[in-house]
């Protein structure tokens, strides 16, 4: 156990359900928020009270011993919440009657990750004194959330989106039998290294280099924070995606300056910036061999921020005992890193996971 965490005062307040349409159907997500007192960070920092804020869809079910059989934790990636898988393209697809992920079948939590969404971060108040977290940080305060708030001692699946699915990859190593599947999308089990590294370097240094950041005590947003957001864009992007978007030359520089006016009307520059830098810590590859459930890695062919011909995941998956790895060829639908985010493109292998990671009678 982690020193200062045994005497851990846990609280939480329920906020309320939102009604939210998914194909046609009314599912009700539960919005609630958990406050961890005196969470002490990796690097030693501690803050009194940690907020994360989360959603669920559906019943937790228990067996005959108390334990529930039927969760799904489900994390996003950097600058997102777990407000983004209610979307019409990842809720509409999953959460349904019928659907893989069926909300009157499974009860699935939807965290928001600290300094993301309604959890704390540093736009709340703190700016720049606020902790420094590492997505170490993040799993472990998620662990908290599902285990001594939501009584959840197993997960039938634990799924996530680029940051979200590297977290993925981390709850697998650092929490062995937590679960039955692992379903890590648009990321790779690795430190982040190579031209990924860089761009988050850039990210930094457009923030930190402005001298309107004033060491994180700006009154109004600097303008790093749009060549920060530029730099994001660009490795996010699918030329062919972009291309159909924007097949002129006005028509690309109307596109792209409305995308970019429409992120800096919700981004702050001391969130990005924290975000960006709790990568620093990401490196599940030393104990992949850990990982007990069984696993499916989904990545794109055009997603540059994990470009395939780097040969990483053919070197990697090998390791894990029952990991497989899929590759999705571009296509029209492809949306590159943000493929991640599209169950009507990866949804059959979905499918697939829930079937072999099925628990015989008694496993649990």
């Amino acid at each position: 156990m982690i020193p200062g965490m045994r005497n851990l005062i846990i609280s939480f307040v329920l906020v309320l359900a939102v009604p939210i349409a998914l194909n046609a159907q009314t599912v009700s997500a539960v919005s609630g928020a958990y406050t961890v007192r005196d969470f002490i960070f990796a690097n030693g920092e501690q803050l009194p009270e940690l907020r994360l804020h989360y959603r669920t869809l559906g019943t937790a079910q228990r067996n005959t011993e108390g334990h529930v059989t039927n969760a799904v934790l489900i994390m996003h990636g950097t600058m997102g919440s777990g407000d983004n898988f209610l979307s019409r393209t990842f809720g509409d697809l999953l959460f349904g009657p019928g659907q893989l992920l069926d909300a009157t079948k499974y009860f699935t939590i939807l965290p928001d990750a600290i300094g993301h969404g309604e959890s704390s971060k540093p736009s709340d108040g703190l700016r720049a004194r606020f902790p420094r977290y590492g997505y170490r940080d993040i799993v472990r305060a998620q662990h908290l959330l599902v285990t001594d708030h939501l009584k959840v001692d197993h997960l039938r699946l634990i799924m996530g989106t680029s940051m979200g699915g590297m977290q993925t990859w981390m709850w697998g190593t650092m929490y062995p039998d937590m679960t039955d599947a692992l379903l890590p999308l648009a990321s790779v089990p690795t430190q982040i290294a190579g031209r990924n590294r860089m761009m988050r370097k850039m990210v930094s240094d457009m923030i930190r280099l402005d001298p309107s950041w004033q060491n994180g005590n700006y009154t109004s947003q600097p303008f790093g924070l749009r060549g920060a957001l530029h730099s994001l864009s660009w490795m996010q992007s699918s030329p062919l995606y972009w291309q159909s978007l924007a097949p002129t030359r006005d028509a690309a520089d109307a596109w792209f300056e409305e995308r970019v006016a429409a992120r800096l009307k919700t981004t702050d520059a001391n969130d990005m910036l924290y975000q960006f830098e709790a990568s620093a810590d990401y490196d599940p590859s030393p104990d992949l061999e850990k990982i007990r459930a069984a696993v499916l890695a989904i990545n794109s062919a055009d997603d540059q921020v994990n470009p395939p011909e780097l040969g990483l995941m053919e070197k990697l998956i090998p390791r894990v005992k029952r990991g497989r790895y899929v590759l999705l060829p571009i296509t029209s639908e492809t949306r590159g890193h943000g493929t991640h985010s599209l169950p009507a493109i990866w949804g059959s292998y979905l499918a697939e996971l829930l079937k072999e990671s099925e628990p015989t009678s008694g496993t649990r």
